[in-house]
């Protein structure tokens, strides 16, 4: 494993996949994430950047024209080969931890505020602000520091499979 998930997370991470495209060395990848929080996001991936790498990602939100650019750091990553061990933060799939990198309170308050709106499309205001109540609950108790996004009976929640 090449990171920790023992800090403390400032916001609760909602479960959403979306599309995330990203350059490394010279090539593009585009992979998903499975979760997201106005602070950070999980992309899942089986060739995750190192920790501490800052990179600039376009996140693809599907009701928006253009997508979201961010720049990201990698905090964490897990491996197969950390899951097959069983040494990896919690159970789940490869990928790495991101936390948003922003240039001033302005760039902060934007980004976290079209995260927001995400999170309310795509699970709607009234399951928004439950998940909301559930994860100040959790920080609280001490329960947020688990698998990234993961809450009883949420699993699998994307915007593709999104009642309305």
């Amino acid at each position: 494993m090449a990171g920790d998930t023992s800090q403390h997370r400032e916001h609760g991470r909602k479960p959403i996949e979306l599309e995330v495209s990203y350059k490394r060395l010279n090539a593009f990848f585009s992979d998903y994430t499975t979760n997201i929080s106005k602070g950070g996001t999980f992309i899942k991936t089986d060739k995750p950047l190192e920790v501490g790498t800052e990179f600039l990602f376009k996140l693809h939100v599907p009701r928006l024209v253009e997508p979201l650019c961010i720049v990201g750091e990698v905090q964490w990553v897990r491996t197969q080969q950390d899951l097959d061990a069983g040494t990896g933060p919690d159970a789940g799939v490869p990928g790495m931890g991101i936390r948003f990198v922003y240039r001033d309170e302005a760039e902060r308050t934007t980004v976290e505020r079209q995260i927001e709106k995400i999170m309310v499309d795509s699970l709607g205001q009234r399951l928004y602000s439950r998940l909301m109540e559930l994860s100040q609950d959790a920080d609280a108790d001490g329960d947020a520091e688990g698998e990234p996004g993961a809450h009883p009976g949420l699993g699998g929640l994307s915007h593709r499979n999104r009642e309305t």
